[in-house]
C-alpha cells in the first residue's frame, strides 16, 4: 500500500451527476472478487494478464482463504454514451462475521449489485446483504453470475431473486466473471440504474470516513467519501467526535493503489493523510469538516458489538509491549475488535479481545501471527454473559473467571442472561429434518420455515449465542453435505440457568480454564 508518488491527477472535471459509488455483495464464493477484477481491466486500471485474481483482496489471509476481510475501494473511468464517468467500486466481505465491514461500505455508496451465483441460486448471505442494502436506501442491481457453469440454472435462480426480492426477473443480468461473457454491460447498467451521489460543491466541506490503514511511512490513511464541498492538501479539517484538528498533507484516489489527486470533491471517494499519528484517532463513521466550519454530524453507523471474547496472551512474558504495539496497529485496520487489558493468574499479562464470530477471531489470529511475526496462545471463545444482582445492579461478564462462583449465584445473584441470535438457514429441502433436529438440540426455537423454490427451504431459528461459537456451524455443514447455508443477526438478552464450571489442579482453581455452563 505505499502512496505512489506520481504526478497528481486532476479529477475536479467528475461533478456528482458524471459518479457512481457502488459496491458488490454477494454469499460468500459467488464470485464477488473476480467481478471486482474484470471490472478493473475492463477499465484498464489493470493489464489483462490473465494473472489478476482477487486484486482487491490484498491481506494475504483473504488470498490463502480466498475470502474477502477488509472493505476496499477502488475508482475506475469509464466511458459510456459520448460522457466519461468516475466510477468507484468499493468491495465488501461476503461472510456473516464482517458484515459490518459492509454497513460501512454501504453508507459510502448510492447502489449495489446483488451478485448470485447462477449454480448455488440464493444462499443466507445473500438475503442478510439485499436487507441491510435496502435499508440503507440503496439502488440494487441484481446480477447472475457464473452462467458458464454447466450446473448453472440460471432461469431457476432468477425465479428465485422475484420470489424473495420482489425484483423482476427480466432485469436481472446473465454472466460470467470468470471468462467474461456479459460483463461488458455490468457498468453501463450501474450507470442507468444507480443515483448519483447528492450534495454540492457550494456546501462547506464535509466527509465520512468509512475506513482507515496504517502506513509506516504517512501513518495514519482515511478512506473518506466526500459528502460536499472539497478538499485539498494544505486545508485545516475537524473531526467532529473528538474536535482534533489536522492538516491535510495528501489526497487522492485508490486506483487500486493509492494514487495522489489535486483536490477531492463533493461525490467522490477517496483517501487523506493528515499527520493523524495515534491508532486511537481514527474513528470509523466519523464526519470531517473544515476548520472554523463546522457542519451537522452524518448519521454513523451502528458500533460493531464484540459476540465472541477470547483471551490472548504472549507465549513469552517479555514479547507483551511487542504485541501490545502490533494489536494496536491491527486493531486501526479492524475497528471492531474490541481491546482489554487482562491478567490471568496461569497465564500472566494479556488481553481480552472481542470479536463479531469465529471466523473474525481465526483471521485476527492469523493476521498478527503472519504480518507481526506474533507468538500467542488464544483461549477458547466465550459470550459475553448478563448477571442481575438482587441490589438492582446489572453487570456484563467476558470472561467465565469473572462469572459469580456458586455461592455468591445463591446469596446474591437474582438472574443470568445469555445472549441469543435469529440464524437464518437455506437448504436442500432433504435435510429439513436434520436442520430441525440439530436446532433442537442446540436449545433453538424454530421461528418458521418457508420454502423459497420446490427445491429449497428458508428456516429462521432463535438460538444461544454460546451454541454457535462452539461447534454448531460444523455440525449444520457436516448434516447437510456442505449444502446449507447459514447467517445470523443479534437477538437480544434472555434468562438462562447458568453455572460456572471450574477446573482444579492441586485442589487451586484455574481461571484459565474456567468455563460457563447451562444448566
Amino acid at each position: 500500500r505505499v502512496i505512489d508518488r506520481k504526478k497528481e491527477t486532476d479529477i475536479s472535471t467528475y461533478p456528482p451527476d458524471l459518479i457512481r459509488n457502488f459496491s458488490i455483495i454477494a454469499h460468500i464464493d459467488h464470485g464477488k472478487s473476480t467481478l471486482a477484477d474484470r471490472l478493473l481491466e475492463l477499465t484498464g486500471v489493470i493489464s489483462k494478464t490473465g494473472k489478476n485474481k482477487q486484486v482487491l483482496d490484498k491481506l494475504k489471509v483473504e488470498r490463502e482463504r480466498g475470502i474477502t476481510v477488509k472493505a476496499q475501494s477502488a475508482s475506475m473511468f469509464y466511458e459510456y454514451n459520448g460522457k466519461k464517468y468516475l466510477m468507484n467500486l468499493i468491495d465488501t466481505p461476503g461472510h456473516v462475521d464482517f458484515s459490518y465491514e459492509v454497513s460501512r461500505s454501504l453508507a459510502a455508496c448510492q447502489g449495489t449489485i446483488l451478485l448470485v451465483d447462477a449454480a448455488q441460486g440464493i444462499q443466507a448471505q445473500t438475503v442478510a446483504n439485499f436487507y441491510l442494502a435496502f435499508g440503507e436506501g440503496l439502488a440494487v442491481v441484481p446480477m447472475l453470475n457464473k452462467v458458464d457453469l454447466p450446473t448453472a440454472e440460471p432461469e431457476r435462480a432468477a425465479q428465485q431473486i422475484e420470489g424473495t426480492f420482489e425484483i423482476d426477473a427480466s432485469k436481472i443480468l446473465h454472466m460470467s466473471a470468470k471468462t467474461g461473457l456479459g460483463v461488458d454491460a455490468v457498468l453501463p447498467s450501474v450507470i442507468e440504474n444507480m443515483p448519483p451521489p447528492l450534495g454540492s460543491i457550494d456546501q462547506p466541506f464535509k466527509a465520512l470516513l468509512f475506513d482507515t490503514w496504517y502506513d509506516k511511512y504517512v501513518g495514519v490513511v482515511c478512506l473518506m467519501a466526500i459528502k460536499d464541498g472539497s478538499i485539498k492538501k494544505g486545508d485545516r479539517i475537524v473531526s467532529t467526535h473528538s474536535k482534533q484538528k489536522y492538516e491535510v498533507t495528501e489526497v487522492g484516489i485508490m486506483h487500486p493503489e493509492p494514487s495522489p489527486t489535486t483536490s477531492l470533491q463533493v461525490g467522490q471517494v477517496g483517501y487523506i493523510t493528515c499527520n493523524m499519528k495515534s491508532v486511537s484517532e481514527a474513528h470509523v463513521g466519523d464526519t470531517f469538516y473544515r476548520d472554523k466550519h463546522p457542519v451537522e454530524a452524518l448519521p454513523g453507523f451502528v458500533p460493531a458489538k464484540s459476540m465472541v471474547f477470547a483471551g490472548v496472551f504472549p507465549i513469552d512474558a517479555d514479547e507483551f509491549a511487542r504485541l501490545d504495539e502490533s494489536i494496536q496497529k491491527l486493531t486501526l485496520n479492524d475497528s471492531s475488535v474490541s481491546v482489554h487489558k487482562e491478567t490471568s493468574a496461569a497465564l500472566g499479562q494479556g488481553w481480552r479481545l472481542g470479536f463479531l464470530g469465529t471466523l473474525h477471531m481465526d483471521v485476527f489470529r492469523q493476521r498478527l501471527e503472519e504480518e507481526y511475526d506474533a507468538s500467542i496462545l488464544i483461549t477458547a471463545p466465550t459470550v459475553p454473559y448478563q448477571i442481575k444482582y438482587r441490589d438492582g445492579t446489572t453487570r456484563f461478564i467476558r470472561t467465565p473467571a469473572d462469572f459469580p462462583d456458586i455461592h455468591t449465584m445463591q446469596d446474591n445473584v437474582e438472574s443470568t442472561m445469555e445472549p441469543f441470535v435469529l440464524a437464518t438457514m437455506i437448504f436442500p429441502e432433504r435435510y429439513l429434518g436434520q436442520m430441525l433436529e440439530l436446532c433442537t438440540l442446540h436449545r433453538g426455537e424454530i421461528q418458521n420455515h418457508v420454502y423459497i423454490d420446490e427445491a429449497r427451504v428458508l428456516l429462521k431459528c432463535r438460538l444461544p449465542m454460546a451454541e454457535i461459537v462452539s461447534d454448531f456451524f460444523d455440525k449444520l455443514k457436516s448434516k447437510s453435505q456442505g449444502f446449507a447455508s447459514f447467517d445470523y443477526e443479534e437477538s437480544g438478552y434472555e434468562a438462562s440457568d447458568l453455572v460456572k464450571m471450574e477446573v482444579l489442579l492441586n485442589n487451586e482453581a484455574v481461571d484459565a480454564l474456567a468455563s460457563v455452563m447451562h444448566r
